[in-house]
């Protein structure tokens, strides 16, 4: 396994690494630090039971160097009230500093004495020898381990709480852990989705799970951006159909009016046709308009020669609208090569074009233009329409936006630039208005061509194999 096939410094590999990795750490440290403290509960002498048989020790010290032999014997008589168990008083030769002397069992009792310091493992209560604390060569008090005394009195509950209780605990603290990490933002994306079903389109993740640097934080954004995508779209749709239907109201009712008339038929078959020819563009253009927003599928790009296609495009637009091709003027060269889709590309500058030509007064001159900016082309074409007002200038690409009284000419649906811009955005383009002094000129931001083919490889895509705009009239 190579480095690079490791997950990236932000990834919820390591999150869940480090978690474990500190939950293992915990529990080794826990059950070493833990034992220990109970290993000294459980095995060895309590501070206050070494302090207490200390304490005797000094006091049969102090009585034998006060009296001698009586002295200890008074001071064991009185121990025989403080302490149940066996007490006894011997010298350095293992011999009784009392004036009893050791009996065969005692003596060999004495084979087996332990220290304070010494482990208690096993049951009973075993003798302990506690030297004399003046001088521990002079004598040593021998007594038979207290009760009260003896450790490891709560062996069995201590191993429950270490070996039960605590590991739960940590591996408690481990699951919220987890379910903090993990649970929570999952419980954030099925209540977004299950509020999808409820056709809350609105609905969004919380900053806490979109801000996270992590493939759960990539996936909230994701799904953010994706409730994003579907709520426009939902919502273009549902307003491309409330303008739809009012816009076909129209021609239905002045095709109802003909209808009900008295006009000849010839008049009536040609108010038909025409109705009906806006009809049909106007529900093409829409169907148009929603596939470029709602389609996201890559476009194959190719090398297009921005010359060529104007002079196809002018072409057609000369013979719909009956303009000379004096008017529609072109100041790119052949070597302005841009990349993009031959058909959207030559949609978006149709559009363009006969929008420029159906708000030009009689007369006017509509120019194609641009220059080279880095690895793009910056192209624009201007009209003499007299141009829009400022705060219009984004609403024009809207659909179904008519500015009526200002800009000279008519017709049409306020579908063409809208599709034009969504052409143009589909193949990594940018297209904006500006006013100038004479009218409107309307900019493409498109990415420039490397190499570039041939003028005539490219003009045999331009034959009708290639792009043929749709004849109207302009």
């Amino acid at each position: 396994m190579k480095w690079s096939d490791l997950p990236g410094r932000h990834s919820l590999f390591w999150k869940l690494a480090c978690l474990l990795v500190a939950f293992c750490l915990l529990m080794i440290w826990l059950s070493w630090s833990w034992g220990r403290y109970m290993e000294q509960r459980n095995q060895f002498l309590s501070d206050d039971a070494r302090a207490t048989l200390t304490r005797y020790a000094s006091e049969a010290e102090q009585a034998w160097l006060e009296r001698q032999h009586e002295g200890v014997d008074a001071w064991l008589q009185g121990m025989q009230q403080r302490e149940t168990g066996w007490v006894g008083v011997i010298g350095g030769d293992l011999q009784s500093l009392s004036s009893l002397p050791l009996s065969d069992k005692d003596i060999l009792r004495l084979t087996f004495l332990r220290g304070l310091d010494w482990p208690v493992h096993k049951k009973g209560r075993p003798w302990l020898r506690v030297p004399f604390p003046g001088d521990s060569s002079a004598g040593s008090l021998v007594i038979e381990l207290p009760q009260r005394f003896v450790p490891g009195r709560y062996r069995v509950f201590w191993r429950v709480i270490t070996n039960g209780v605590i590991p739960g605990l940590f591996t408690l603290l481990l699951c919220v852990g987890l379910y903090r990490l993990l649970v929570v933002p999952l419980n954030n994306l099925r209540e977004q989705a299950n509020a999808w079903r409820a056709d809350q389109l609105g609905v969004r993740l919380s900053r806490r799970t979109t801000n996270r640097s992590d493939e759960l934080g990539e996936l909230g954004r994701a799904f953010d951006h994706m409730s994003e995508r579907l709520q426009s779209t939902v919502a273009l749709q549902q307003q491309l159909l409330r303008d739809l239907s009012h816009e076909l109201r129209t021609p239905l009712s002045r095709l109802r009016v003909a209808s009900e008339s008295e006009q000849g038929l010839e008049q009536l078959r040609e108010r038909i046709n025409r109705e009906v020819d806006g009809m049909q563009r106007l529900v093409e253009d829409t169907l148009q308009l929603a596939w470029l927003d709602t389609e996201r599928s890559p476009l194959p790009d190719e090398a297009i020669q921005i010359q060529a296609l104007w002079e196809m495009l002018t072409e057609n637009a000369c013979y719909e609208s009956g303009w000379p091709a004096s008017q529609l003027q072109c100041a790119v060269d052949s070597s302005c090569w841009v990349r993009g889709n031959l058909n959207t590309l030559a949609q978006a500058l149709e559009n363009i074009l006969r929008n420029a030509i159906r708000h030009s007064p009689k007369g006017g001159v509509v120019r194609l233009d641009g220059r080279r900016d880095g690895d793009f082309w910056h192209l624009w074409l201007e009209d003499q329409g007299g141009g829009v007002a400022e705060a219009d200038l984004e609403r024009i690409f809207s659909p179904f936006i008519r500015l009526d009284g200002s800009r000279p000419g008519n017709g049409g649906f306020g579908l063409g630039l809208s599709i034009a811009r969504n052409a143009v955005q589909r193949q990594g383009g940018r297209l904006w208005a500006e006013n100038t002094s004479k009218g409107l000129r309307l900019n493409m931001r498109l990415l420039a061509d490397a190499g570039g083919v041939s003028d005539d490889a490219f003009a045999s895509k331009l034959a009708p194999t290639g792009y043929m705009g749709r004849p109207q009239k302009v």
